[in-house]
Parts: C-alpha cells; sequence; structure tokens
C-alpha cells in the first residue's frame, strides 16, 4: 500500500468511478457493507453515493443469514417480528444459543428466569446441548440439518391432534385450510425418525406449544445459514401463527423501525447475471463472485465495500478473491486494515465507533422501541475521517448536487427548523432527486447547525418525520409530540430514548395485507414442504463423513471487527471441537493436531473433545482467521479462516443463504 492524502484519493477514486460508470454503466457498480456491527449510522449515507453514480445492487451481511426469514416475514406479516420472552409461557430457541449470542435483551437475566419458573417452558431445538440447552426443559437433539423434518413434525402434530387457535385463524388469517390440509398428511413418525427425536418427545413438545396461553420463538444462524433454511423459517412462524400467538404479551410483535434494514416484498428484484432473487433487495452473498466471474456484459465491474471484510467472511474466499483481483476497481471504507482491504486499489482509513457519533439501527422492541445516538468518547486517530464525511467528499468531487441547492438549504437552517422543513418540501417538489440525495443534503446543510459536532446525526432528521408520518400515535404516546420534538430528543438523548410506544392492538396495523389478515399459505414453500419425502437429509459422504459448523458462537469468540487476539481467556487458537466417539474413531486426543478438509480446501487445528456434540458433528469458532499484524510488520494467522474451507455452490434455493453450519468434511488426525 502506498500512503496518499485524501484529497489525491477522492480525485483518484471519484475519477475511475466516473469511468466505470460511463464506459459501463452505473449499475455495474456494486456495492457491499453500509455500517459495522451495531454501528449504522455512517452506513445511512452510502445510499446518496450510489444514486449519484446510478448503482442499483447492492449487499450486506445481512443476507448470509437474514433473508429467507425476510422472504418468509414479507409474505405472512409483512415484517419483521420479535418475541416476548420475558412474559411468554412457552419460549422456543431453533439453532440459537442466547446464552453466547445474546439477541434477546437481558438474555441470561431472562433465560434464568424462565428456567426456575415452573409455569413455563423452554424448548431448545439444536444438534449440539449448548449452555441454553441445559437450561431448557425440552431439548429435541435433531440431526445436523434436519430442523425442518422436526418443524414439519411439530406442525404435523398440533393439526392432527387439532391444538390450532381456530378463532385467531378464522379472525385474522386467510388460507389456514390451505396449510391444514397439507399438514394433516405429514408423516409423524417418518419425521422423528428422519430428525433423530423420539416420537413421544416430539408429541410431548407439540401438546406444550399448542396448550399453552403464550409462545415466542427465535430463530437464528443455527438453521439460517443449513439446509433448506427459508423452509425452516416458514415452518416456524407456522408454529406460532396456527396457535394464534401474535399480537399478544408473551408471543411474537411486530414492531417500529427507526430504519427499516432490508425491503420487505413478495416480489424480490433478480441479479443482473445470474438472475438470483434478491430478497430484502439484497444480492445474495453467495452469488457475488458469479457476478463478476463472467463474460457477461452486465456483470459488476467494481466495489465499493464498507465497515465489512467479505475477502474473509464470505463462501469459498479463493473465489472471491479472483472476483476482487477481476474488478477494474476495488474501494473499501473501513477502521482497520483487513484481508479485504489487503486486495483493494483504495482503502479510505474510517474513524472507529467510539470516536464519531454513532448508532444501531437494530430497533426491534415492542411495545417500548429505544433508540440511543451515541456521542464520540475518544478523540478519532489522525487520518481518519467518519464515514458520512468520506461519502460527502465523494459526492463533492462528483459534482452531483448543484451549489445553489446547499446554498439555499443553508440558508433556511439558519432561519430554524419550519424555514428548513418548507425549503427541503420545496426541492423535492421541483426534483424527485432530492429525496434520492437526502442523507447528503442533509449533512453538508442541517448538519453544519447540529449541537456538539453531531453532523453525522442529520440523516436523523429525515428519519424523525418518516416515523411521524408512519407511526404518529405511538410517537406520541412515547412523548414526542411532533418529529422536530423527537429529533430534538435523538440529538440530547445521551442514554437513549422510547422513540415509539404501542399497544398490542396496533400490531394488526402494521400487517399491510388486505383487511389486516395474515396470509398463510406461501405456495413455493408448500412444495419444498410437499417435498420433503424425497428432499435428502444427509450431505455426508464417505470422502466427507462428518458435518462441520464452520462459525460456533463461543465465550471468547466475537465479530471479526476485534482484530486482536489478546482479549481472549480460553480457547486461544480456536479449537476444533469433535464427539469423544468420533475422537475415538479417528484416533485424536485433546490437544492433538488435526487437518480439516472439505470440497474447497484445508486447515489445521488443535482438537478439543467435547460430548455437547453429537457423533458425525464437529465445530469451529467464528472470529478466528484473520491475518493480523506483527512488529517485525508481517501478518500472522490464529485459528481457521473459514471460508478457506466452506462452498459458495451450497446455498439456500430461495434466499441464495449459505451453508456455513453445515460443511461435509473429513477429519484427520496430524502428527505433533
Amino acid at each position: 500500500m502506498t500512503p496518499i492524502d485524501w484529497g489525491t484519493a477522492t480525485r483518484e477514486i471519484t475519477a475511475r468511478l466516473k469511468t466505470v460508470r460511463d464506459t459501463h454503466g452505473g449499475e455495474s457498480i456494486f456495492f457491499y457493507g453500509g455500517g459495522g456491527q451495531g454501528n449504522h449510522l455512517g452506513g445511512a449515507y452510502s445510499g446518496a453515493l450510489l444514486r449519484a453514480l446510478g448503482a442499483r445492487y447492492r449487499s450486506n451481511p445481512l443476507a448470509q443469514e437474514k433473508t429467507g426469514e425476510g422472504f418468509v416475514d414479507a409474505h405472512l406479516t409483512g415484517g419483521h417480528t420479535t418475541g416476548d420472552f420475558q412474559n411468554a409461557e412457552v419460549s422456543l430457541f431453533l439453532g440459537k444459543n442466547p446464552w453466547q449470542s445474546h439477541g434477546v435483551p437481558r438474555a441470561r437475566t431472562v433465560l434464568k428466569d424462565i428456567a426456575k419458573d415452573p409455569t413455563r417452558t423452554m424448548i431448545v431445538i439444536d444438534p449440539v446441548r449448548t449452555e441454553t440447552a441445559d437450561l431448557a426443559d425440552i431439548h429435541l437433539q435433531v440431526k445436523p440439518g434436519t430442523d425442518a423434518w422436526c418443524l414439519a413434525g411439530l406442525l404435523g402434530i398440533l393439526v392432527q391432534e387439532d391444538l390450532l387457535d381456530h378463532a385467531f385463524l378464522t379472525a385474522r388469517t386467510t388460507g389456514a385450510g390451505t396449510v391444514i390440509k397439507q399438514l394433516r398428511e405429514v408423516d409423524i413418525a417418518r419425521c422423528a425418525q428422519t430428525c433423530g427425536v423420539d416420537e413421544d418427545l416430539l408429541r410431548q413438545t407439540a401438546r406444550r406449544i399448542g396448550t399453552a396461553s403464550s409462545v415466542a420463538t427465535y430463530e437464528d444462524l443455527g438453521v439460517q445459514q443449513g439446509p433448506n433454511s427459508t423452509l425452516v423459517s416458514y415452518l416456524n412462524k407456522l408454529t406460532w401463527l396456527l396457535t394464534g400467538n401474535f399480537a399478544k404479551p408473551g408471543a411474537m410483535q411486530p414492531h417500529s423501525w427507526i430504519a427499516p434494514l432490508a425491503r420487505y416484498t413478495t416480489r424480490p428484484h433478480r441479479t443482473p447475471v445470474t438472475g438470483a432473487r434478491m430478497p430484502g433487495g439484497l444480492v445474495p452473498c453467495n452469488i457475488i463472485a458469479e457476478e463478476i466471474l463472467t463474460d457477461q456484459p452486465d456483470r459488476f465491474r467494481a466495489m465499493i465495500i464498507e465497515s465489512s471484510n467479505p475477502a474473509h467472511s464470505l463462501a469459498d474466499s479463493a473465489a472471491f478473491a479472483k472476483a476482487l483481483a477481476a474488478l477494474d476497481l476495488v474501494v473499501v471504507i473501513d477502521i482497520a486494515m483487513t484481508e479485504t482491504g489487503r486486495q483493494a486499489d483504495y482503502v479510505l482509513p474510517a474513524a472507529s465507533q467510539f470516536e464519531k457519533w454513532e448508532a444501531t439501527f437494530f430497533t426491534f422492541e415492542f411495545p417500548h422501541n429505544t433508540f440511543h445516538l451515541r456521542a464520540p468518547v475518544l478523540d478519532p486517530l489522525p487520518g481518519t475521517l467518519p464515514e458520512p464525511e468520506i461519502y460527502a467528499r465523494l459526492i463533492r468531487e462528483l459534482g452531483a448536487v448543484p451549489r445553489s441547492r446547499l446554498t439555499l438549504l443553508r440558508a433556511a437552517a439558519r432561519l430554524g427548523r419550519t424555514p428548513y422543513k418548507l425549503a427541503f418540501a420545496a426541492l423535492a417538489a421541483l426534483d424527485k432527486s432530492t429525496f434520492a440525495m437526502a442523507p447528503y443534503l442533509l449533512y453538508e446543510t442541517l448538519g453544519l447547525s447540529l449541537p456538539g459536532g453531531a453532523r453525522a446525526g442529520a440523516v436523523l432528521w429525515a428519519l424523525a418525520q418518516r416515523i411521524a408520518k408512519e407511526y404518529p400515535a405511538a410517537m406520541r404516546r412515547a412523548g414526542h409530540p411532533d418529529a422536530d420534538a423527537l429529533f430534538d430528543a435523538m440529538l440530547g438523548g445521551r442514554s437513549g430514548i422510547t422513540f415509539t410506544q404501542d399497544e398490542y392492538d396496533d400490531a394488526w396495523n402494521y400487517v399491510p395485507h388486505p383487511g389486516h389478515r395474515i396470509p398463510l399459505p406461501i405456495p413455493e414453500l408448500l412444495g419444498l414442504l410437499a417435498d420433503l419425502d424425497t428432499t435428502p437429509a444427509v450431505h455426508t459422504s464417505d470422502d466427507f463423513p462428518i458435518v462441520l459448523a464452520a462459525g460456533q458462537r463461543r465465550a471468547f469468540t466475537a465479530n471479526t471487527i476485534f482484530r486482536d487476539n489478546t482479549w481472549r481467556k480460553r480457547d486461544q487458537q480456536g479449537a476444533l471441537r469433535i464427539s469423544p466417539h468420533d475422537a475415538e474413531q479417528l484416533g485424536l486426543s485433546d490437544g492433538a493436531l488435526a487437518q480439516i478438509t472439505t470440497t474447497r480446501g484445508t486447515a489445521q487445528a488443535i482438537v478439543e473433545i467435547d460430548d455437547r456434540l453429537q457423533p458425525g458433528h464437529a465445530a469451529l469458532p467464528n472470529g478466528f482467521g484473520l491475518d493480523l499484524p506483527t512488529q517485525d510488520g508481517d501478518t500472522e494467522r490464529t485459528g481457521v479462516a473459514l471460508n478457506t474451507l466452506t462452498d459458495l455452490s451450497w446455498r439456500d434455493p430461495i434466499a441464495g443463504t449459505p451453508w456455513h453450519k453445515h460443511v461435509p468434511a473429513r477429519i484427520q488426525p496430524l502428527p505433533a
């Protein structure tokens, strides 16, 4: 890497982006990322740059996990739902270990409260006996990758034993008869045999769900990065919909958003080369390399990558490295020199989340939904800039917005919020691109007037207007009489604010379908359910006989934003966990060195024997395999870079999400 100043970098990058745009069209510029884990404010400004370039396609890590669930949500409730585990009589965790991965407010306290209460039941569906499973009343320890059969069996029992909420189905849904008819034909015994769960235990579990006053469920990466993941999401949601567990305490709820993280639509767009569907408006991550490594004229020619590390995190690292090398231009915006940054043409260093105004848009709560604009606590490192300023400099250099427009809005901002709103509305009426460029316009005009240097918070003004329009009553109940009052509360609420306060009857207003009824049949997924009788439940072979979970969450693992190995108190090498049975069969002991081989590559790891794993199931932790700098200027890797082992062709047929948690592998002992 050759250091250059910001002015030179901005001029060179914009010149090269213009060349790509003018030669191949703006749609050939692809964007990946847009805010690191829980640090989304900078990413809110990326859209203005993309619109200035005419770019249409984007993706982010959600397309590795949540888009299948989002596809199902779009068809059913019309948006994301969250579980009220604090009050649920029955809590079901599916491929989810909240003891380690959280996702539930006050996760460990809530889990212990459920475990101690004899009137409540915790159900865990997981091939691994996790810490959450230790607390559970019922652990359905399925064979790896067979969650669809387990859920189909549960649903079949609910229908065949008539444990449904017929009043709810009649009043609040459509098409229930179609779904019930198909589930009545499910072979319960065969499902139990396929997933490896005793049929009596499966029936006991279904009866507990079907007779509970409230049920909340949580599915996560354990199933969302495995076989049949979109079908699993559908079957999971049918368990609480058929039993009437929506829009009441202890059940599943929709919620407001500060900013939606994806587009919920039943008609996804398609990618330009492979024609893959884009649930949530995102290009599936396992498709990206194929969209580049082709001679098709519509292929992606340039990438802008912000606060993400796809060279490390996407399946088949070798294929993605080849794709990056085939692009005309790669620009990375990040707080660290990542594996992706080392393969880029330009790396623009961003200030860290502690050195700038930041916020998360993971606002998922009901009935009280909260938001926190975080102020910086440290001075930024020399030479770094916050992402909003980086985007602003690129847009300025592109000349995408006339200076007269900025002059008008700055003058209006000096006069006050009301004149500013009127001026902004007048510009939007004259030119529809005003809305497209709104984040940049707000940053360059209203942002200059914000107190405490909170210029990056300017985009929240537009989000406050949206909240006031979409959730006016809930906003007022939360104590904000209008959008400006909400915006001021966001800027001044150093410990966060409640931005909406819903009531349970409000939940139905979030359902966008006719009559606010939930349409239960999704024909494509009912087709996959019908095909389970002929769908392979086993994907291993004689050559690759073990299922490897490539990315297990453990006590001392985290996302790769933690680029320092010294914080780990245990498991510092990222051990390969295998069952006692497999260790004996393979001649492996604790601390031995093993080689892992898949269709895509090989790696070595220290063995840890773990009786929480079933025979034929192994796990490597997430967060390892980073190439971190050493004092002599070289790099050093600790643990396995998981995606040297994964195969991008193993993906969900609907959402394209990867099978990171289900990788057929061979494990062999190595000399000490």
